[in-house]
């Protein structure tokens, strides 16, 4: 049956980040689930998050009121959003340290796959909520199966948080491979 699956091409797209759950899932993938010299291609995706900050100014350069605000008979005279207003300077530290931390994710995710033989390594970074990101990237791709770790988040914090893993098995048409990185022996009491 092996034979049978490296035969044809496949796009497997990982989905990488910071954590340690997504490592364990890249390698948990290339150990099994790539096909060594085969058709293989491995796509690492990483969803850089958007800024969740705007600048003072809008597109006429004015600023505009908050509409709740402005309704209040004591904070009427704030003439602008309430929120965070930062300078093009800040903005572009930010961007210039998001861009840094995406380009250290794909290069760890690179060095897990550097012994892969005969399987073709691609990356990408996209800007966006990874949710609408990976299932975007799977579509246009045309993925044969996604591949992505789970923080393993019980019903409490998933309410909250949400689960990206979860979010994409729903809505994505290929297969998807959740990999749980186990507890480790160590840390159980």
């Amino acid at each position: 049956m092996a034979a049978d699956v490296g035969a044809k091409e496949r796009k497997i797209i990982v989905a990488v980040d910071e954590g340690e759950e997504s490592t364990y899932g890249l390698s948990w993938c290339v150990n099994n689930v790539v096909v060594q010299n085969s058709q293989d291609s491995l796509v690492l995706l990483y969803a850089k998050p958007p800024p969740a900050v705007y600048t003072a100014m809008d597109g006429t350069g004015r600023r505009e009121p908050n509409p709740c605000i402005s309704q209040s008979p004591y904070l009427s005279r704030l003439p602008y959003y309430d929120g965070y207003l930062f300078s093009s300077d800040i903005m572009a530290s930010m961007e210039k340290y998001s861009a840094e931390v995406a380009d250290s994710v794909i290069q760890k995710s690179k060095r897990l796959c550097k012994d892969l033989q005969g399987v073709k390594v691609e990356t990408r970074v996209e800007t966006g909520d990874p949710r609408d990101v990976i299932c975007e990237a799977v579509d246009k791709l045309g993925a044969d199966v996604l591949v992505m770790g789970s923080h393993g988040y019980g019903m409490i914090k998933r309410a909250f948080l949400g689960s990206v893993s979860n979010h994409c098995a729903q809505n994505v048409k290929c297969p998807v491979l959740i990999v749980k990185k186990p507890k480790s022996i160590a840390g159980s009491k």
